[in-house]
């Protein structure tokens, strides 16, 4: 009977080991499982402030793209306003300027591709062959008219093919489109051309707004030009 007391002890023992073992591995798990959640909440708040980070930059993206759309219509404004009410009223007065003609091509020197962009641009013609009446600026690229009346205007717009990037732009008077030449071929030069017959009044300002994801080129031969003339004063 001793005998088996003592055994039944030392299986109790053995039990009671097993136990404590088992008991030690479950709290480590038990850690191990809190550590994990509370990894799994440090993610998911990262990933919800990378999620907000990415749609405030999309935001921001689309308010850039709109401030630049409507940079090149603030310039126009600015244009015309430089002009004050004295300066249009004397030249209403005198109506000295009879003559009006100027043409212009893109670049002053050298070769060179202008664009693409993601918006619209303005256009500026820096080498002037004509420029009657100074009514062309080669340094914004606007024409501004002196007096009322009938104006024509041209304009060639050109580039080498390329098989993502047309060549193409609009003749905007005042903020508002007119007319647009367009051209778009995969290789080898193309160019596109037109023209309109505006009547301005003192001020009205007209200029070249390059197409967005367009290019244009031009080198010393003059391929991409702008011209106008006052035609008749009313």
């Amino acid at each position: 009977m001793s005998a088996l007391l003592a055994e039944l002890k030392v299986e109790m023992k053995y039990l009671q080991r097993e136990n404590e073992a088992q008991a030690a591995k479950v709290s480590v798990l038990e850690l191990q499982k809190i550590e994990l959640d509370k990894l799994k909440q440090q993610y998911q708040a990262q990933a919800a402030k990378v999620s907000a980070l990415e749609f405030q930059k999309t935001d921001l993206d689309k308010l850039k793209q709109q401030y630049q759309a409507q940079a090149g219509e603030l310039v126009t404004i600015e244009a015309r306003t430089n002009l004050t009410e004295n300066q249009v009223e004397a030249l209403k007065r005198e109506g000295e300027v009879k003559q009006v003609a100027f043409s212009a091509s893109l670049l002053a020197a050298g070769s060179g591709t202008i664009g693409p962009f993601n918006v619209n641009t303005n256009l500026v013609f820096r080498y002037v062959v004509t420029n009657i009446g100074n009514a062309y600026n080669p340094n914004t690229g606007f024409f501004i008219a002196p007096v009322r009346g009938g104006y024509h205007f041209e304009f060639y717009i050109g580039a080498h093919g390329h098989a993502s990037h047309p060549s193409g732009a609009v003749l905007v008077k005042n903020g508002q489109q007119i007319f647009a030449s367009f051209e778009h071929q995969p290789s080898h030069y193309g160019s596109s051309a037109n023209g309109a017959t505006l009547l301005l009044e003192v001020g009205d300002v007209v200029f070249l707004r390059l197409w967005s994801n367009a290019r244009i080129f031009d080198n010393e031969n003059h391929h991409s030009t702008f011209s106008g003339q006052l035609l008749f004063t009313m």
